[in-house]
C-alpha cells in the first residue's frame, strides 16, 4: 500500500497524468472544431422568398443559396399565381437555416383541374344549378325555348357547344343552362291539332 502511495507521488506519475489530461483537452478541443467546421456551427442561410417563381428561377435560387429542395405535391390551382409557378414554401423566406437545408415547395398546376358534368337533364333548373356548384361549375346564364316542363333543363352548353352529362369542364367554368318555358313547342301543338 506503501509503495503504490509513493508511485501516485512519483515524479513519472505526474508527468503521465499531465500528458493524458494534455491530450484528453487536446483531443476535445479538435473533436469540437472538427464537429464545428462539418456542421457549420454558427453559420446560417436565409431563406429566400420563393413567391411567383418559376421552377427554372427557384432552382437557380436555391443553389447560389446552397440549400437544396424538393417538390410536394401541387395544390389546387391557384389564379393569383403564374401557372407552373411557386405558390408555397417551407420553411417560410427569411427564416434562418444551415446550408444544404431540403426546402419544400408546392407548384401551382397548369389550370384548374377537370370535374365531370352531372346528371342534370330533365332536372330542374334550380336543382341543376345547385348540382353545378357542388362540383365547381357557374351557370353563366340560363336560356329557356318552347318546351312542356317549365323550367327543366334540356341541353347544357359551354362556350356555345352542346355538352353532356360526364363530360368533363375545369373546375370554375361557366355554363349555360337551356330550359323549358312551360309552351308546348309550336311542331308539336300542330302534330297534336293533326290527329
Amino acid at each position: 500500500m506503501k509503495t503504490f502511495l509513493n508511485f501516485l507521488r512519483s515524479k513519472t506519475f505526474l508527468i503521465q497524468l499531465g500528458l493524458a489530461v494534455f491530450l484528453g483537452i487536446l483531443l476535445i478541443f479538435l473533436t469540437l472544431q472538427w464537429l464545428k467546421s462539418t456542421t457549420n456551427h454558427g453559420e446560417f442561410v436565409e431563406v429566400p422568398d420563393l413567391s411567383k417563381m418559376s421552377v427554372s428561377e427557384m432552382r437557380t435560387v436555391i443553389e447560389n443559396a446552397n440549400l437544396r429542395y424538393e417538390v410536394v405535391d401541387s395544390a389546387n390551382y391557384d389564379p393569383n399565381f403564374p401557372r407552373f409557378s411557386i405558390i408555397e414554401q417551407n420553411p417560410i423566406a427569411g427564416n434562418k437555416v444551415k446550408e444544404n437545408r431540403k426546402i419544400y415547395i408546392t407548384i401551382n398546376p397548369s389550370g384548374y383541374k377537370k370535374v365531370t358534368i352531372p346528371k342534370i337533364i330533365q332536372v330542374t333548373q334550380r336543382n341543376a344549378t345547385s348540382m353545378l356548384r357542388a362540383v365547381g361549375l357557374d351557370v353563366e346564364r340560363v336560356t329557356y325555348i318552347d318546351q312542356l316542363g317549365k323550367n327543366m333543363v334540356y341541353y347544357v352548353k359551354h362556350k356555345g357547344k352542346n355538352i353532356s352529362p360526364g363530360d368533363k369542364l375545369p373546375k370554375t367554368s361557366k355554363v349555360e343552362l337551356i330550359c323549358g318555358n312551360g309552351i308546348i313547342p309550336e311542331t308539336a301543338r300542330i302534330k297534336a291539332g293533326a290527329n
